[in-house]
C-alpha cells in the first residue's frame, strides 16, 4: 500500500470508529433459521426421498433467475473478505469494521440456499455446481485504491439491497419477500457506512475521491459479473424490473452521488472538475440509453397486445 492510502486510512480512522458504533446501535440481530419453512422440507433420493425435478418449484423462471443471481453473488463472500480486508486492514477500527461487516454479510447466503433447498425452489445439484465454479474462480475487483474501492462498494451495496427488494416482491412467495427484506436491511446499513465514509474522504481530499468516484461510476460491475450464465440472467432480471438500468441511474447512482453533493461542490480543483464534468456527461448517456430501452419495451407490449 502506497503511502498515501496509508495517510488516508489513518486519517479516516476515527470516522470508521464513529460509525462503527452508530452501525452497531442501529443493527438488530437476526436468526437465518427463522426465515425457512423447515416444514416444507423433504429428503432426496440419497436418503431415499425424491430428486428434484422442475415441478416442484413454486418459483416462475424470473424468480428462479433472480434469485440464483442474489444468492452466488452473496456466496463469494471469501473474496469480497479478502478485497476489503487488503484494502483497509485488519487493524483498528477498520479491521473491527471489516470483521463485523463478514460476519452480518455470512448470514445471507446461509438464508437464501436453504430457503431454496427446503422449498425446492431450485434445481440444488445445478446450484451447487453453479456455486463451485463461481467460488472457486473468485472475485477480483483489479487494483482499486482504497478511496476506489470506498467509492464502488457505497453503490454496490445499495444495488444488491435494491436486488433483493425487488427479487422479493417479484418472487410471488411472501416467505421468500420477508426474507429477502431482512437481507436488504443489512446491504442498507452497510451501504450507510462506506457512503458516510466516502463523504469524509471528499472533505479531506475533494479532488482525489471525485477521481475514484468517476472511475467508479464510469466502470461500475456487480460482482456477481463472472458467475456462469450471468448476462443471460441478468438480461431476464433487466426485462423483468428487478434492476435495469433506470434502477441504476435513477435509485443507485444518482441517490449516493446527491448525498455526497457531487454536483455542489465549490472546493474542488481542476482534476476535481474534470472528473465532474466525466460524470455529468456518463449519466446523460446513460440515462439515454435507459430511456431507449423503455421505449423498446413499451414497443413489445403495445406489439403483444394488439396481438
Amino acid at each position: 500500500m502506497t503511502e498515501s492510502n496509508t495517510a488516508l486510512l489513518y486519517e479516516l480512522e476515527p470516522v470508521v470508529a464513529a460509525n462503527l458504533d452508530r452501525h452497531l446501535a442501529a443493527v438488530r440481530p437476526w436468526q437465518p433459521h427463522d426465515y425457512v419453512p423447515w416444514s416444507r422440507g423433504r429428503d432426496f433420493a440419497f436418503l431415499g426421498g425424491q430428486d428434484w425435478t422442475p415441478q416442484d418449484s413454486p418459483l416462475d423462471p424470473v424468480a428462479r433467475a433472480a434469485l440464483t443471481v442474489n444468492l452466488l453473488t452473496e456466496d463469494n463472500l471469501p473474496s469480497y473478505h479478502r478485497e476489503i480486508a487488503t484494502r483497509f486492514g485488519r487493524d483498528g477500527a477498520w479491521g473491527s469494521w471489516v470483521g463485523q461487516w463478514t460476519a452480518e454479510e455470512g448470514r445471507h447466503s446461509v438464508a437464501l440456499r436453504d430457503y431454496l433447498v427446503v422449498t425446492r425452489g431450485v434445481d440444488p445439484v445445478a446450484l451447487e455446481n453453479m456455486r463451485m465454479a463461481h467460488t472457486a474462480a473468485g472475485y477480483d475487483s483489479g487494483d482499486k485504491t482504497p478511496l476506489q474501492a470506498l467509492a464502488y462498494v457505497s453503490f454496490q451495496e445499495l444495488a444488491t439491497r435494491i436486488s433483493h427488494r425487488n427479487t422479493g416482491r417479484a418472487s410471488g412467495c411472501p416467505l421468500a419477500e420477508q426474507l429477502l427484506s431482512r437481507v436488504a436491511l443489512d446491504e442498507n446499513l452497510h451501504m450507510v457506512f462506506y457512503r458516510n465514509l466516502m463523504a469524509a474522504a471528499l472533505d479531506i481530499d475533494p479532488d482525489a475521491a471525485l477521481g475514484a468516484i468517476r472511475d467508479e461510476v464510469l466502470g461500475f460491475a456487480m460482482p456477481g459479473i463472472g458467475m456462469p450464465g450471468f448476462e443471460e440472467n441478468a438480461l431476464t432480471i433487466a426485462k423483468a424490473g428487478i434492476y435495469d438500468l433506470r434502477i441504476h441511474h435513477d435509485d443507485v447512482l444518482l441517490p449516493v452521488l446527491r448525498y455526497w453533493k457531487v454536483f455542489d461542490r465549490t472546493d474542488v480543483g481542476a482534476d476535481g472538475e474534470k472528473a465532474r464534468e466525466q460524470i455529468t456527461d456518463f449519466l446523460a448517456a446513460l440515462d439515454e440509453r435507459a430511456r431507449y430501452y423503455e421505449e423498446k419495451a413499451a414497443a413489445r407490449r403495445e406489439l403483444a397486445n394488439a396481438r
